[in-house]
């Protein structure tokens, strides 16, 4: 399994490896989110979305895109060790920290086979649909995981404080 030595990597570096791997006729699958408190939710769609090709690449939203997107008091961990912590699991081939608030810009450098999407949100709401199939690619849905959200994690957790 290529693996790009398993630790977070910028960018340039991630789609280094991607290019390489697209040489060697791998498919590649990205998707991407706050990943702030893992948990199996998490795992399940990690899970599912290297089902759907050979590498899986994540873009993890960075601290401040997080903030931007989760409200005050989000991330709860840094994103250093949100994407050290997505960058050891089985699963994954390669991660990175982006700062935008949507993946279109990665998206439109990584140029994935497919990216793969939560499917709490319809086709129509998926914003990086069109720049995914510019470039040939497909958006697909993973099953969603009712109840297993951070934002639910979180709030039980400060309930039974």
């Amino acid at each position: 399994m290529a693996k790009i030595n398993k630790k977070p990597r910028g960018l340039k570096a991630v789609a280094a490896f991607v290019r390489g791997e697209k040489k060697k006729g791998k498919k590649i699958v990205t998707t991407n989110g706050c990943f702030d408190i893992l948990h199996v939710g998490h795992i399940r769609s990690l899970l599912a979305a290297k089902e759907l090709g050979d590498i899986l690449v994540v873009g993890i939203n960075s601290d401040a895109s997080a903030r931007a997107l989760k409200g005050s008091g989000r991330p709860v961990v840094p994103e250093r060790e949100r994407a050290e912590i997505v960058a050891a699991l089985a699963p994954v081939d390669a991660v990175f920290i982006f700062s935008d608030r949507d993946p279109r810009k990665w998206l439109a450098k990584l140029k994935p086979h497919i990216h793969a999407k939560g499917s709490d949100r319809g086709m129509g709401e998926i914003i990086e649909k069109d720049i995914v199939a510019a470039s040939g690619g497909k958006v697909v849905l993973l099953p969603l995981r009712k109840g297993r959200s951070t934002t639910d994690l979180i709030k039980k957790i400060r309930r039974e404080k």
